[in-house]
């Protein structure tokens, strides 16, 4: 103890010699040289990262700004430069007919507000950038973009029946029935031949489908447990999206695949018939681990193709097949309902609850209507609970394809915000470290009133996943923007470049920020100190996120609350906060308890 005694004073005499001589002027002159040469470092190669970085400077020195001072002259002649570098892009995109990077700038260019000689024209790229990958030979990412333009804009009859005749030729009768639809909206029947009319106007059975469905059998070796050596294998099914042998699986299947965490053996095969059919080897393309689901691809030929374009939105109390290898019995078909909508188990959107059998080794098989279209892709069901199972969207599926067909980890970005739904709208109750919705120094507590200049309108407890849709457009590295409403009532537009999703949104944010901070997103309450000393673990409790574990726990507004201690559990994928909490509702009686949330909470933009 006298040791502190001792050096206490010295470090506060120091504290303050340092504070007399030190200028905070010419800081914040020298941070802000430092920030222009970065910006400047950035140009010519990366003109949107300079101009997100200028956003930045805006946003920091927003008080000290004056016209005439040679930062802000420097700041401006910057921002033309690369407003200019940024229009260069697009120009150069167009001409060298790189649709996909002009569409990605477009939005950007779109977003920041600009408008330039090719604003209006996205509809024309995206249906240039369908007709390349046609010609590259890629048929479902030509499908996927002549749906976006076709919901958009009706397809002209000369392109649907490009885009029909592809589709015939990929054995893929509900695309086809699509694109036919679309050729007689702009034509009737005028110049369509009778083979296509009667490929497209034909019927699938429920067993042609269950052609078109394979086992996946994942063999990891062996393994030991108690000296003993047991068969370790995962089993799954999956179904074919695409006639050269593309197929859709979930993530969790092939997780040894491709998870660099693993090591140990890991072999995938899928097989068509029994277990006494041969063993077809096959490879992961890409996969999602957010939405567990994953492409795999494997060089057979297959009878029966599923169409993801004819998809179908489903209500609760409609009529379901699902279709897979429980406990690898394949080719098994079971019937159930949509018990639900609406479900919140994904980091990203929300899952259909169904009741159909699914068991282990359903996992990502078809979930199919009456009608033969694509409800879902199963992925989950509660053991010892028959009747709870799920499925992601066909809707997700096939906004999440593209990225999965380049190539390896989907990129999904995001702005580092966490939400919660109330009757006012969707509240940010926190930003985490390191994130463009930190950086650009986002109010927690305000409310977003639109994004990318939409207002986003959802039945309750729908409003997060519908702005989760919304970005979930973007790449990493595009400008997005947001409306909030500030604590003070007014609304101010946020443009942000989207950063790269983390696998676990929240991991850093528990591993750097405060254990009161970090309350908010993980439990659902969000705390104020009750006393202003540094050291203080002493809280009150400012608001309750309805519904959350906090919630759950009875915990209410104003209740005094003591952290003791928070555990980062990482590798289960989970935090567990030790308070002691006096409610009110119990006429402030202390109270110990646990609290435990998972880190990958689903509540993130």
């Amino acid at each position: 103890m006298k040791r502190v005694i001792f050096f206490l004073p010295l470090i506060i005499f120091i504290f303050s010699s340092g504070c007399r001589s030190f200028n905070t002027d010419e800081l914040s002159r020298n941070t802000s040289a430092v920030r222009l040469i970065d910006i400047e470092s950035s140009l010519p190669d990366k003109p949107l990262n300079a101009l997100n970085l200028i956003f930045i400077y805006k946003e920091i020195y927003y008080d000290t700004y004056d016209g005439e001072n040679d930062d802000w002259i420097r700041l401006a002649e910057l921002e033309n430069e690369t407003v200019q570098y940024i229009l260069a892009m697009q120009k150069s995109a167009v001409e060298e007919k790189r649709w996909e990077d002009a569409l990605s700038l477009g939005r950007s260019i779109s977003n920041i507000g600009l408008v330039t000689e090719y604003s209006g024209m996205e509809i024309e790229f995206t249906l240039e950038h369908a007709k390349q990958k046609l010609q590259e030979g890629d048929s479902l990412s030509a499908f996927l973009l002549a749906v976006k333009v076709h919901e958009t804009r009706p397809l002209d009859f000369e392109d649907a029946l490009l885009f029909l005749e592809k589709a015939v030729e990929g054995r893929q009768r509900r695309t086809s029935a699509y694109f036919l639809a679309a050729a007689r909206q702009a034509s009737h029947n005028n110049g369509i031949s009778s083979k296509l009319l009667e490929y497209a106007q034909g019927q699938d059975s429920i067993s042609d489908m269950v052609k078109g469905v394979a086992t996946v059998v994942v063999d990891r070796g062996f393994r030991i447990e108690r000296g003993s050596a047991y068969y370790d294998r995962v089993l799954g099914s999956a179904f074919f999206i695409d006639a050269s042998g593309l197929l859709i699986t979930n993530y969790h299947v092939i997780e040894s695949e491709v998870d660099p965490k693993y090591n140990g053996y890991s072999r995938m095969y899928i097989r068509m018939g029994d277990s006494t059919s041969p063993r077809v080897p096959a490879r992961v393309i890409g996969w999602d681990k957010a939405l567990d689901l994953a492409l795999i691809k494997t060089e057979i030929e297959t009878e029966y193709v599923f169409s993801i374009i004819d998809r179908v939105v489903p209500y609760a109390g409609d009529m379901v097949l699902a279709i897979g290898s429980p406990l690898g019995l394949e080719k098994t078909v079971t019937s159930g309902i949509v018990s639900a909508l609406g479900r919140r188990f994904l980091q990203i959107g929300d899952v259909i609850q169904i009741d159909a059998a699914i068991n282990s080794g359903n996992s990502g098989g078809p979930i199919i209507d009456n009608q033969g279209r694509l409800v879902g892709v199963a992925f989950a069901g509660i053991a010892q609970h028959q009747g709870l199972n799920f499925a992601v969207p066909a809707a997700t599926l096939a906004a999440a394809l593209p990225q999965m067909i380049k190539g390896g980890k989907a990129q999904r970005s995001w702005l580092g915000l966490s939400l919660c739904e109330t009757f006012y709208g969707a509240q940010i109750i926190y930003a985490s470290p390191n994130t463009p919705a930190y950086y650009r120094r986002i109010a927690e507590g305000s409310f977003i009133k639109s994004v990318n200049g939409r207002n986003i309108t959802a039945s309750q407890g729908a409003l997060i996943p519908a702005m989760q849709e919304e970005i979930f457009r973007y790449n990493p590295g595009e400008f997005v923007s947001l409306d909030i409403a500030m604590n003070d009532g007014s609304v101010k537009r946020y443009i942000m470049m989207t950063a790269l999703r983390p696998e676990i949104p929240l991991l850093d944010a528990v591993r750097i920020d405060s254990r009161e901070r970090i309350a908010a997103p993980l439990f659902g309450m969000v705390l104020t100190p009750l006393q202003s000393t540094f050291f203080s673990s002493n809280f009150r409790v400012e608001q309750v996120v309805l519904g959350s574990i906090a919630d759950s726990a009875g915990i209410s507004e104003d209740d005094p609350l003591t952290i003791h201690r928070l555990r980062i559990m990482e590798n289960e994928g989970y935090a567990i906060l030790e308070i002691s909490v006096k409610k009110r509702r119990m006429g402030f009686l202390e109270t110990s308890m646990q609290l435990a949330a998972y880190l990958d909470t689903p509540d993130t933009l």
